[in-house]
């Protein structure tokens, strides 16, 4: 059994945009043909062949971040930062690991098989907008991965329902900035919260200042509680994707937020 970690740019995206596309630009043709006012004719024609121009420019896009995103492409850009994260994460013999906002597993298994030794534990809430990521999904996967040291669990990335210095590494992968009206910095420090000291985090996100803040000033926050090591990477200059990359798939600002509590 293959693993599906389905893909970040969902199928049901591009069937809807195409039918989008089809659809107004059948509407457009249909305008043209029909005798009516022309000037009612010329907006109606003109406002459903913007529609069509709009759907198809998000069309062109989606397909394209489909090609780059997906594990079974050339470029399986997903798979490289999944693997790049995992990377950092090291559990002690019969450590705990938290994966925040685990979707399809992914991220939570790659670290499980890097990490045999302990356990990871992967929660997301699994919501409308992903439909087709669930926690079956990835139990699922880690099966098909031939992986048992994993579990999964629904839960709020805003308040996690653990007690604080509760596991040996935390991670999360391109959640936060998907969470609207939340302070970026504060679902850091909620994730940062249930890691023991001693404890490894590797964090990947759209860190632009915009969403994030000033990160340094973030950084230094953390030395000053007494944090062994934090590092901020740009993932944008080579390490995942090119700056050229980042900004075609809308990822830029993407950096890995790493160290030792």
């Amino acid at each position: 059994m293959k693993p599906n970690y389905k893909n970040w740019v969902p199928n049901g995206m591009i069937a809807a945009l195409t039918a989008g596309t089809v659809v107004l630009g059948a509407g457009t043709a249909a305008l043209l043909c029909t005798k009516m006012n022309p000037t009612a004719k010329r907006l109606l024609a003109g406002t459903t062949a913007l529609g069509a121009a709009a759907c198809g420019g998000m069309l062109g896009w989606s397909v394209y971040a489909h090609s780059k995103f997906s594990y079974d492409g050339k470029r399986q850009l997903s798979k490289q930062i999944v693997e790049g994260t995992a990377e950092y994460i090291t559990l002690p013999e019969g450590g705990v690991g938290l994966d925040v906002g685990c979707g399809s597993g992914a991220l939570t298994i790659a670290c499980a098989k890097k990490n045999p030794q302990g356990r990871m534990i992967g929660i997301d809430r699994w919501g409308a907008e992903y439909a087709s990521f669930s926690k079956k999904l990835c139990e699922k996967n880690a099966a098909a991965e031939g992986v048992d040291n994993t579990e999964f669990h629904q839960g709020d990335a805003c308040k996690l329902d653990f007690d604080d210095e509760t596991f040996d590494a935390v991670t999360s992968n391109y959640v936060y900035h998907n969470i609207t009206g939340a302070d970026k910095q504060q679902l850091l420090r909620e994730t940062l919260r249930v890691l023991k000291k001693g404890g490894t985090f590797a964090i990947h996100d759209i860190m632009s200042k915009a969403r994030y803040g000033d990160m340094q000033q973030f950084i230094n926050e953390l030395y000053d509680e007494g944090y062994e090591r934090v590092q901020l990477i740009d993932t944008t200059t080579g390490k995942f994707m090119t700056h050229k990359e980042a900004a075609l798939l809308m990822l830029g600002g993407s950096a890995l937020l790493i160290g030792k509590k």
